[in-house]
């Protein structure tokens, strides 16, 4: 029998930890608060998932309000203590389905994490991923250099050898003033064809996140920032969240050279796991175009549960999917 407990942040980190499960940054209480700031989301509650009285999951919940109704989104959630076969998962999922349901009338749908498909839809917006790639990051920097990739080595061993930028830990100065930071970010968007977030959603991660669980990684030359990296860490796991780079340093190697070096900072200081956030697949088709960078960095990708749907009010969900198809087949 399932059954969810609500408890606090500090006390689902505490189970969770008793259980072995290493929680993602977006499960912890840290991540909740940062949440809280901003506008139009809301912590919802977080809820130890047991089976017969043992805990076998963890989630935490965001509400998300936006073009006037509200889902509930938990990035990287379920927490499980196992992979669960699709019988368990099923399980879970009607089980946390039903307690939304009798809990609050707003919610839409739930965007959660899953491995399987069944009783989920395909996300409304953004862009799931099914594999990433994790770096190994223990043993020091030849060890890391030696567990990439023949391609990896080759080109890390290169920007060592000829480029010319400078790398360091710029976590203090982004905190102090992230202006040269997001003017690289803006470049990136112009030439990669995506609009950047408001500077203030990257500033205000980094001092909400602190120092503990955030860093700011970049590479100068002659004293300007030329590319650079926002990395989140919590416990001995790191994810690297966005990253920037000038059109002008391209061919020069610095992003082998930077993010060469962040595995060795990090795992100079007790990071085991550094996770480059997907790749893609043909589950994921359109970010395949960063397969070819993040894979030479390591010989094996991970699979991952990607984010799904989950209907909560399903007539108005399923209005949400017709108007969606309706907008996608006006702008052909």
């Amino acid at each position: 029998m399932i059954t969810l407990d609500k408890v606090d942040g500090l006390t689902l980190e505490a189970e969770a930890a008793k259980a072995g499960i290493t929680l993602p940054i977006e499960q912890t209480k840290v991540w909740s608060d940062f949440q809280a700031d901003i506008d139009g989301r809301t912590p919802w509650g977080d809820f130890l998932i047991r089976r017969d009285g043992s805990v076998v999951a963890v989630i935490s919940f965001t509400d998300y309000e936006t073009h006037g109704y509200h889902y509930l989104r938990s990035v990287h959630g379920p927490a499980w203590v196992a992979k669960p076969t699709e019988a368990e998962e099923r399980e879970v999922i009607e089980a946390i389905a039903a307690m939304v349901r009798r809990a609050d009338g707003k919610v839409a749908f739930l965007r959660i994490d899953t491995w399987f498909e069944a009783g989920t839809h395909p996300v409304l917006s953004t862009v799931p991923y099914d594999f990433t790639v994790v770096i190994d990051v223990t043993g020091g920097d030849e060890a890391i250099l030696g567990r990439m990739k023949r391609r990896g080595r080759r080109d890390v061993r290169k920007s060592l050898r000829e480029c010319p930028a400078e790398v360091a830990d710029e976590t203090a100065q982004a905190l102090d003033d992230f202006s040269e930071y997001y003017d690289v970010m803006v470049e990136t968007g112009e030439r990669d064809g995506f609009r950047p977030a408001p500077m203030s959603d990257y500033s205000d991660m980094i001092k909400a996140l602190g120092a503990e669980h955030c860093r700011v990684f970049a590479a100068r030359i002659e004293g300007r920032v030329v590319a650079w990296s926002i990395v989140t860490v919590n416990g001995t796991r790191a994810v690297r969240y966005y990253a920037g780079m000038r059109n002008e340093v391209m061919r020069l190697h610095v992003t082998d050279k930077l993010l060469y070096s962040e595995c060795c900072i990090l795992g100079a200081q007790g990071i085991t796991d550094y996770d480059l956030m997907g790749i893609g697949s043909d589950f994921a088709p359109s970010l395949k175009g960063l397969n070819e960078f993040k894979t030479k960095f390591t010989e094996e990708v991970t699979p991952v549960p990607p984010a799904r749907d989950v209907p909560i009010k399903k007539a108005f969900y399923w209005a949400l999917t017709t108007a969606q198809s309706l907008r996608k087949a006006l702008r052909k």
